[in-house]
Order: C-alpha cells, then structure tokens, then sequence
C-alpha cells in the first residue's frame, strides 16, 4: 500500500482569478500505481487517511478522508454536519494538473488543481 500526500489548491474561478496556492487541502491517502484512490488500501488503515484544509486567514483544520453512503468526503468531526463531499473521488486521476470538485456543507462547490504528489 502506497500512501501519498497529494496537494490541492483552488483554481481559478470568480473568486480566485488565478487560483491560489493559500487555499486548499493536503490530502494523505493510499494511490494505486495508476494515480487512482486505492480504496482495498484505504479500507485496511482508514485512520492514516487524513486530510489537512489550509485557508488563508482561517486556522487549519484536520480531519480524515472518509466514504459514506453519499460517497467520499473529509470529515473534521463526529456526524456528517461538516463534511465535505468529493464529486467522483473514486474516478479522479490524482496527478498533478487534474481537478477535484469539493462541496462544502454549505452547498457550495470549488474546484481544486492537484499540484503535487510526494
């Protein structure tokens, strides 16, 4: 099993015109071989997916990548009132240049570009 740490920064839209590298997520998470979420990987050591969201001006939160009947999400605390969903994780290529769709509990969605895999 292969754990990587896998970056996302917010790309471009309304609100950020060029993106930024000061919001975003450091996501820690099994990868197969391929780049793709290795979820046999995941199912063996669910606590050592975690997930680190940076926001500028706001305090970091941590959490743990979680999957649930709706899918997968990054959980911060116990219950679903703040997760936030990943649209089609499980499809997602993970390399950098590719986006991950995240929606916050609020409704709203962002886009986010994978910019490094260490």
């Amino acid at each position: 099993m292969t754990y990587r740490t896998i970056r996302l920064e917010i790309a471009r839209n309304p609100d950020f015109p060029r993106g930024s590298s000061e919001h975003g997520y450091e996501l820690h998470a099994p990868l197969t071989a391929d780049g793709h979420l290795d979820a046999e990987a995941w199912r063996s050591a669910r606590r050592t997916a975690t997930v680190r969201r940076f926001w500028h001006g706001q305090p970091d939160r941590t959490g743990e990548l979680i999957h649930t009947r709706q899918g997968w999400a990054f959980s911060y605390e116990p219950g679903e009132a703040d997760d936030e969903r990943l649209f089609r994780l499980d499809r997602h290529l993970f390399r950098p240049g590719e986006y991950v769709t995240v929606t916050e509990p609020s409704g709203d969605s962002h886009t986010f570009r994978v910019t490094s895999i260490r």
